[in-house]
């Protein structure tokens, strides 16, 4: 995909428009800190208010508020990338396995759809997380899709992790709505006035970072921080929550990152929540790193992360399924295999289609 196109989908790919937004002089804004009354916090960092929200109207990250920079978007678009024929050479796709009918085989299974889509039974359980399956004018494929969607049954929870299109996709969750109305959409506070068009029957819980939803089975799943931003269009920046997931199953628990930066608070979501026995650590798009960083781990950040985190086996993704920025699409990969010893766990090698546990 190229940058016009990806920059377009986060609202930047016109000029005239985004700079009135950088122009804007109103006073800098003041916090509070909310949550949905409705769902309980279990476990707390110390000294926890909420999750910041600015007088504004928009929500904050913990340690790293999110600046957009008209003048650095322009520079990455402008810069060209200086891996740009390499990749055009680069005909390398992740491996694959087809899944010809998914049926639960009462074994916990964490099964790799491509970028941040998995699916997941655990518990008796099963979840499916950020589905981006189809193909629309933002987002081309460059790996397989396991599964037919249409096949897809039994799916307990859905889990949307924030409102960005390589995460959220129209088109996937309308075709999800009809074929699976009776699972429930677990996402961040002030989703829902995006989700619900599109999926009418299903309900619908919004959480807080650190709060845990209101399941019927033996499973905690909480809403933890991350280092990212949300936006659909050109005038709603950070107006959504975004966010990660820990699942807690038994004795075992599971770390989804989802999108994030690096930062404190992957040491904080450890020491409060314990540490993961799976992590699902983005990878990919990292590169150019002075740009994306604040809001994207690189191979080696996500390592650092999940070492302070104390996590046990290292579950890569968010690469090879869709081009988003300067490196080769599973160059995230080749420099994991080439560093397992520095991965501080176990390194899981992802193949599409597999269950990875």
């Amino acid at each position: 995909m190229n940058r016009r196109k990806f920059l377009g989908s986060l609202g930047v790919a016109i000029p005239a428009v985004v700079l009135v937004q950088y122009l804007d002089l109103k006073p800098e804004p003041t916090l509070s800190y909310i949550s949905n009354p409705k769902l309980p916090y279990d476990k707390l960092p110390s000294g926890w208010k909420g999750t910041p929200l600015r007088s504004d109207g928009t929500f904050q990250n913990l340690f790293h508020p999110f600046e957009a920079s008209l003048k650095e978007v322009l520079k990455w678009k402008l810069k060209g990338n200086p891996q740009a024929e390499e990749k055009k050479k680069d005909k390398r796709r992740l491996e694959f396995q087809k899944i010809d009918n998914f049926q639960p085989n009462g074994k916990d299974q964490i099964i790799w759809l491509g970028h941040a889509s998995y699916l997941i039974h655990i518990g008796g359980v099963t979840l499916l997380t950020d589905p981006v399956w189809l193909e629309n004018w933002v987002l081309k494929r460059y790996s397989e899709l396991p599964i037919d969607p249409e096949t897809l049954e039994g799916v307990n929870y859905i889990l949307i992790s924030h409102d960005h299109r390589d995460h959220c996709d129209e088109a996937t969750l309308k075709l999800l709505g009809k074929t699976l109305p009776q699972a429930q959409i677990l996402t961040g506070l002030r989703m829902s006035d995006l989700l619900q068009p599109w999926m009418p029957k299903n309900k619908i819980q919004e959480a807080g970072w650190f709060q845990s939803y209101d399941l019927k089975e033996s499973l905690r799943i909480t809403f933890v921080p991350s280092r990212h931003w949300s936006r659909r269009g050109l005038l709603d920046t950070n107006q959504r929550l975004w966010g990660g997931y820990f699942i807690e199953s038994g004795e075992k628990s599971f770390y989804f990152m989802s999108d994030s930066g690096y930062g404190p608070h992957f040491q904080m979501i450890g020491d409060t929540l314990g540490a993961p026995d799976y992590a699902m650590m983005g990878v990919g798009a990292f590169k150019p790193e002075w740009f994306m960083h604040p809001v994207h781990t690189s191979p080696m950040d996500a390592v650092k992360a999940f070492q302070e985190m104390g996590g046990k086996n290292f579950i890569p993704m968010h690469f090879g399924t869709f081009d988003l920025s300067d490196e080769l699409l599973l160059e995230p990969l080749d420099w994991l295999t080439a560093n397992q010893d520095a991965v501080g766990g176990n390194l899981i090698y992802p193949v599409l289609g597999k269950n990875l546990i």
